[in-house]
C-alpha cells in the first residue's frame, strides 16, 4: 500500500528534493545556528567611519562630559537623539577653532544643516525601543553601549539580539543601579541595589511580543 501513497510522477521528487532535504536539513540548522551567532552577523565590533573624528575617550574619559550634554533628550524621548553641530560649537568656537578635522562641524553649523554621523548601535525597524523608559529607571548606558569612556572610535559592542533583551528583562537587577548614576562609566552597583531599585522602581519588564514589535 505504501507504494500508491504518492502519485507515480512524485517518485522523482522524494529521490532528488525530499530525501536530501530530510539529510542536509540538521546540516542546514546547524549552519543557520553558527551563522546568527557570529560576531560578524551580530555586528559586535561594528566601527564605522565617521565625517568627524569625534573621539569619547577623550571627550568622556579624560573630559568628563556627561552623555546627556550631547544626547540630552535621552532621558525624555525614545530616541536618544544625534547632537546638532551647534552643541559642539558651544566649544569648539574657541577651542580648536580652525581644525581641519573640525571642518565638517563649522560647515554644518554655518549652513544650518546636519552633520551625517553613521549610525553605530541601531536595531532592525520592527523592534521598537524606548530610551527613556530604561534610562529613568536605572539602566546604565554602559549595559548596552559598553565602556564609551574608552572608545577613540565608537563600536558596537553588545549582541543586540532578542534574547540578549530578553535575558535582561526576565532578570533586570544585574543591570539596575540608581537612576541618578545611569550615565556614570565603570560603576559599581552597591551589593542589593539592583534589587532596591526594582522595588522601588516597581520594575517589572514585559516580555509579550508587543512590547517591542508593534
Amino acid at each position: 500500500m505504501a507504494r500508491f501513497l504518492f502519485p507515480e510522477w512524485t517518485q522523482p521528487l522524494k529521490k532528488y528534493v525530499i530525501t536530501p532535504a530530510l539529510l542536509l536539513g540538521p546540516v542546514y540548522i546547524v549552519a543557520l545556528a553558527a551563522v546568527v551567532k557570529d560576531p560578524q552577523t551580530l555586528r559586535i565590533g561594528y566601527m564605522p567611519k565617521q565625517p568627524v573624528p569625534y573621539s569619547h575617550a577623550l571627550h568622556v574619559g579624560e573630559m568628563g562630559l556627561d552623555c546627556r550634554y550631547c544626547h540630552n533628550v535621552v532621558d525624555r524621548s525614545p530616541k536618544a537623539a544625534v547632537p546638532p553641530a551647534a552643541t559642539c560649537m558651544n566649544c569648539h568656537q574657541t577651542v580648536l577653532p580652525k581644525s581641519e578635522k573640525l571642518t565638517p562641524v563649522r560647515q554644518a553649523f554655518f549652513e544650518n544643516i546636519p552633520v551625517h554621523w553613521t549610525r553605530v548601535t541601531d536595531l532592525p525597524d520592527y523592534v521598537y525601543f524606548n530610551h527613556s523608559a530604561h534610562v529613568t529607571r536605572g539602566i546604565g548606558c554602559e549595559s548596552c553601549h559598553g565602556r564609551i569612556d574608552r572608545m577613540v572610535t565608537v563600536y558596537q559592542t553588545a549582541p543586540l539580539t532578542m534574547q540578549w533583551c530578553l535575558d535582561c528583562h526576565r532578570n533586570p537587577e544585574p543591570n539596575l543601579r540608581d537612576p541618578a548614576n545611569v550615565t556614570a562609566m565603570g560603576y559599581k552597583p552597591a551589593p542589593g541595589e539592583g534589587a532596591k531599585v526594582k522595588k522601588e522602581l516597581q520594575i517589572n519588564p514585559p516580555t509579550d511580543c508587543s512590547t517591542c514589535h508593534r
